[in-house]
Parts: structure tokens; sequence; C-alpha cells
């Protein structure tokens, strides 16, 4: 039971709460929406008073059929609060909002993927339960992916960690719990797994300008052979989905593929360093004549 909770306040909790969000950005609009779906009541989209954030608050809010209200300037009454906000000012805005309600009563989250629930100690201090709940997902602008299926990351009190995973299941996702130690690597998991890797589809689309191909066709030539990848990567495991001139330990086209990135230095660091990640981790052959080769690319 939560400090300071009643037995009815406790069970109430346990039921679908009504759930303040803080931030109006791509997360929150993905988040809110999917907690609206299931079930959960949007109480107020909360954001600083700043136009653009206000003004997608409203947005946010019609969509809801809820309310938008300006940060410091309204009182949280949902049973829930749920920090939607950059890495950077969780714990000021949690500072903020400490004489805004009774958090004595509250469950307070925050979705950071690399920061703990320490950044909420202000309002744990207050008597607030708090929490770390990251879904690994990616959220852009123009997309908001559904969150069944997708693995929530969690941890903090007991008793928001109960709550936490409750919700992740009415929402369809899949809850695991993480130590506040681990989530600096989680998070750069997570950065590998869609940032760095729209990076690397970046850099595909350079290498594809080169043999002739713009950038609209590009992207549309190559969803199948990645789709293909990813799905090999999923059934089969990294190794087994592995293919191409490094698997055969073809040292002569690795040779071409290396002269002809000499004219775009930034693609063939990337190709570099992918290449010498195989190396480590994935069936290749010739790996010593590989190896040389790759390391003879760059000086």
């Amino acid at each position: 039971m939560l400090p300071g909770m009643s037995a009815k306040d406790q069970k109430k909790h346990s039921a679908k709460s009504h759930i303040t969000i803080l931030g109006a950005g791509n997360l929150a609009g993905a988040l809110a929406t999917s907690l609206h779906h299931a079930g959960y009541g949007i109480e107020q989209i909360v954001v600083r008073k700043a136009k653009g954030s206000l003004r997608r608050a409203k947005r946010l809010a019609n969509e809801l059929g809820t309310s938008a209200a300006v940060l410091g300037r309204t009182r949280i009454n949902a049973d829930v609060v749920w920090f939607c906000v950059p890495d950077g000012v969780i714990a000021s805005a949690a500072s903020f909002m400490k004489d805004s309600a009774d958090w004595t009563r509250k469950i307070a989250f925050h979705s950071s993927g690399a920061l703990s629930s320490a950044e909420l100690d202000e309002l744990r201090r207050r008597g607030a339960a708090v929490a770390s709940i990251h879904p690994l997902m990616t959220f852009v602008r123009g997309s908001r992916p559904s969150l069944t299926g997708v693995s929530f990351a969690i941890e903090g009190d007991t008793s928001a960690v109960r709550i936490a995973r409750n919700i992740v299941k009415n929402l369809g996702g899949k809850a695991y719990t993480i130590r506040p130690k681990e989530k600096a690597a989680y998070h750069a998991w997570g950065t590998f797994a869609s940032p760095l890797l729209t990076a690397l589809l970046a850099v595909i689309e350079q290498v594809a300008a080169v043999a002739g191909v713009k950038s609209k066709a590009a992207r549309r030539r190559v969803l199948p052979i990645v789709a293909q990848t990813i799905a090999n990567y999923g059934s089969l495991g990294a190794p087994a989905a592995f293919s191409g001139p490094l698997v055969r330990g073809d040292v002569e086209t690795v040779k071409r593929h290396l002269q002809m990135l000499r004219k775009l230095p930034v693609e063939l660091e990337v190709y570099v360093a992918l290449a010498k990640a195989a190396l480590h981790y994935l069936p290749v052959k010739q790996k010593e004549q590989l190896r040389k080769v790759l390391t003879q690319a760059l000086r």
C-alpha cells in the first residue's frame, strides 16, 4: 500500500486510473492516445506556457476529449501524473509541480530511457510513489505507433511499479524490470536499434546516389531487403541472418567497395566500423586478410 493511502484509494489505483500527461510531444501524443483507447481517462495535458507547446496540447486534448493546462497554473487531481518531457527537465518539472497537488495519494512516472526514477525524488519526498517506465519504441512527428507488443522497462517504488505493470498490460505491452545502473546501457541499446539504424539508412541513401539511384527510389527499392534482413534476424538470429561478401570471405569485392567509398569519407568510416564489428561477432571467412584490408582503408 502506498504511504498515506487507504485501502479504498489503493483499490481505486488498481482499476483504470485517471492520468495527467505532462508534455505534448511525440511520445506524449502516442502514449495519451494509447491510454485513452485502453480505457484510461486523460485528465489533462499539461505543458509550459510557450505558444507552440500550448497549441500542441490543445490539439491533443481536443482529440481525447479533455483539456489543456499550463504548468504551474493548474491543480493536479488525477491519480497518476506521467512526465513525457525531455530528460534534462524532468527533475526541474517535478520540483516546479511540487505544490500542484497532494502527492501522498498519487503516482508519478517519467518515461526517460536513460534516467532512473530518482529524477522524481522531489515528489517522492512529498509522499508520491514514483517509477520510470520506458517503451522501447520510436516516436516521431506524424506517426503514433501502437504500443501493443512493445517492451517497457520499469523501475522504481514497489507500489508504482505494480501499477505501471498493470497499465502496460492494459496497453498490450510487455513489462520487465530494469535496475537503475542498467539504464544507460539500455538506452544505448535502444539508440543502436532505431536512431543509429536510421543513420545507417541515411548512409545507404548516399551510397545509392553514387550508384545512380535517387533518394526516393532508393528508399522504395531497399525496403524489401531491409525487411527480409530484419525478418531473418528475428527468426534466425544475427549469425544465420548474415550474408554477403564478408561471410564468404570475398576479399577482392570488399577491396572494390573500399576503393569506391574513398570519395565518400563518412560512408567509408561507417563501412569499416560495421565490417570490423562483423569480424568480431559474426561468421566471416578470411578474417585476417579482411582485417588488414579494413585497417589500411582509413590510412
